[in-house]
C-alpha cells in the first residue's frame, strides 16, 4: 500500500500546497508553511473510512420557534455589541492587538456574570493562575465567584467543564495556545487551532455554554489563524484602540444573533475599562473649534449616532510627488473626494500635501463623511473658520452633487444633544415633523466651496492658491 504523502500548510492563511516554498502563493508571506503529517486533518479522517450515519426527523419551514434567549453580562458596552447579551450554546471570537486590553475587558465580563449569581470560568493558556489573580486584584474583581485554570489541553479543558453545573460564560485565552490529541501537529499550527476550535464548538453546542475564543491578530489586524475558523463561530468581534489615547472600541464583525455595524466603547483607567455611555462627548473633547480645517461630522456606528472631529491640513508641496496621509478614513476615498473637489469646485490641490486626520483615533468607513471631509479641506487651504455649533454629513458623487445619507434624524438629534445649532447636509424632503435643528441644504460641491471661500481672509483669497466658483 501506497504511502500517503504530507501536506504543507500556510500558518498565515490556511493554504495547503503538495511542496514546501518560502513563500506562500495565496497570502504572500514568507516562511509560515510548516508540512503536517498524514494523519491530521479532515481529509485523513475521510481516508480512515466513515461510519455509518444516523437519520434524523426533518422539520418544515413554517412554524414559530422561540427568539434565542441572552444572558445580560452586567457590561452594557458589550452587551450592545453582542446585540442585547449572550446567547447561549454561542461561539464568539475576539481579537486585538497584544496589550489592547481583550483579557481585562473578559475578565471584567466573568466577575460581572459572576455576581449576578452565573458560573464563569476563565481558562488561560498563556498566564498562570497566579497572574490573572494579579489583574482580578488590581481591577478590584477578587471576591467574585470566578473559576479560574492554567490549561492548554482542550480535550482536558472539555472534560473539566462537564463536571458539575454548566457554566454560563466560558472564557478561551487564547485559542492559538490550545491542542488536542485529534491533531497531531504542534500547538499554534493551523491544524491544531482548527482542531481545537471544533472541539469547543462541539460543546458549546451540546452543552449549551456560551464561549469567548481570544484570538492573536497579525501584523494586518487580521485575526491569525485559518480564516475557516471565522466561519465556524457564531460572532467575531475586534478590540481597537491605540496606545496613544484612553478609549478603546469594540466592533462586532460578524454576528448571527445580531447586527455587525454596532460598536462599544470603553475608556482605559486604572481601575479598569469604564463603560463610555456617551462617546460623542468623549470624541470632542478639547477640539479647537477656532482652528481652520476642522470640521464636526454626525456619523452612525451601527444605530448609535456619534460625533467626530475630522482635521485636514493642506500645505504647499517641496516633493515631486505629494503626499496624501490619512489617519481614520479611507485612503481611496480621500483621492475621489480631492478629484471631485478638483473638477467641480475648481480648487487646485495638485501641489498641495493633504494631511487627513480623525480626531480620537476611531476608524469611520461610512461614505456620510464626504461633505465632512470636503469642508475641512477647504476651510484648510482657504483658512476659512467653518462654524463652531455646525455639524456636517453628507455622501459626495463623482458628478458633484451630494447625496442623502440614512439616519439622518438620529444624527441631527444627537448634534442637537451635544448643544449645535446647525448642520450642513444634503437637501432632505419635508416632512410633517420639524428637524431637531435648523439645516443648511447643500446641493453640489461647488456650493459649499463657495460658502466656505466667502468667510477665507482676504489674503489667502488673493494667494493663487485656488480658484472659488460664484455663490450663484
Amino acid at each position: 500500500m501506497a504511502r500517503r504523502a504530507s501536506s504543507f500548510v500556510c500558518q498565515n492563511c490556511g493554504a495547503v500546497s503538495q511542496r514546501w516554498q518560502g513563500r506562500c502563493e495565496s497570502c504572500g508571506e514568507w516562511n509560515t508553511i510548516v508540512e503536517e503529517g498524514p494523519s491530521a486533518g479532515i481529509a485523513a479522517q475521510a481516508a480512515r473510512g466513515a461510519r455509518g450515519g444516523r437519520v434524523f426527523g426533518l422539520e418544515a419551514l413554517a412554524g414559530g420557534s422561540p427568539p434565542a434567549p441572552r444572558i445580560a453580562s452586567g457590561l452594557d458596552e458589550f452587551d450592545r455589541v453582542m446585540g442585547g447579551g449572550l446567547v447561549p450554546g454561542s461561539v464568539t471570537l475576539i481579537g486585538g492587538e497584544p496589550g489592547i486590553g481583550k483579557s481585562t475587558l473578559l475578565i471584567q465580563a466573568c466577575a460581572a456574570l459572576a455576581r449576578r449569581g452565573s458560573r464563569s470560568v476563565y481558562v488561560s493558556g498563556e498566564e498562570a493562575v497566579a497572574q490573572v489573580r494579579l489583574r482580578a486584584d488590581r481591577l478590584g474583581l477578587a471576591e467574585a465567584a470566578v473559576e479560574l485554570a492554567a490549561e492548554t489541553s482542550v480535550d482536558d479543558i472539555v472534560a473539566t467543564l462537564r463536571q458539575g453545573r454548566r457554566p454560563d460564560l466560558v472564557i478561551i485565552d487564547s485559542i492559538q495556545t490550545m491542542w488536542t490529541d485529534a491533531a497531531e501537529t504542534a500547538p499554534g499550527t493551523v491544524t491544531q487551532v482548527r482542531a481545537s476550535a471544533q472541539a469547543l464548538i462541539r460543546y458549546a453546542k451540546t452543552s449549551g455554554a456560551s464561549v469567548i475564543l481570544v484570538g492573536h491578530v497579525t501584523k494586518d489586524g487580521q485575526i491569525a489563524g485559518p480564516r475557516v475558523v471565522e466561519h465556524m463561530v457564531d460572532a467575531v468581534v475586534s478590540f481597537e484602540g491605540d496606545s496613544n489615547h484612553h478609549f478603546r472600541i469594540l466592533r462586532a464583525v460578524k454576528n448571527r444573533f445580531g447586527p455587525t455595524d454596532e460598536i462599544g466603547v470603553f475608556e482605559m483607567t486604572g481601575a479598569g475599562l469604564a463603560e463610555v455611555p456617551n462617546p460623542s462627548a468623549l470624541f470632542l473633547a478639547g477640539r479647537d473649534a477656532s482652528a481652520a480645517g476642522t470640521a464636526v461630522f454626525a456619523g452612525m456606528e451601527g444605530m448609535r449616532p456619534v460625533l467626530v472631529e475630522f482635521q485636514a491640513l493642506v500645505a504647499p508641496t517641496s516633493l515631486g510627488m505629494p503626499r496624501r496621509a490619512v489617519v481614520g478614513w479611507d485612503t481611496n476615498r480621500l483621492a475621489m473626494v480631492i478629484a471631485v473637489l478638483e473638477a467641480h469646485a475648481g480648487l487646485r490641490l495638485g501641489q498641495h500635501d493633504v494631511y487627513l486626520n480623525v480626531a480620537g483615533g476611531l476608524r469611520v468607513s461610512e461614505p456620510a463623511a464626504d461633505l465632512a471631509v470636503a469642508a475641512a479641506l477647504v476651510s484648510s487651504l482657504t483658512g476659512a473658520h467653518l462654524p463652531a455649533d455646525a455639524v456636517y454629513f453628507g455622501e459626495i458623487g463623482l458628478s458633484g452633487a451630494i447625496r442623502p445619507v440614512v439616519h439622518a434624524p438620529a444624527r441631527l438629534r444627537e448634534a442637537a444633544k451635544l448643544g449645535f445649532a446647525k448642520a450642513v447636509a444634503p437637501m432632505m424632503a419635508r416632512s410633517g415633523a420639524a428637524p431637531p435643528l435648523p439645516v443648511e441644504g447643500v446641493g453640489d460641491i461647488a456650493s459649499l466651496v463657495a460658502g466656505i471661500a466667502a468667510a477665507a481672509p482676504p489674503s489667502r483669497r488673493s494667494t493663487g492658491r485656488a480658484t472659488f466658483p460664484s455663490p450663484h
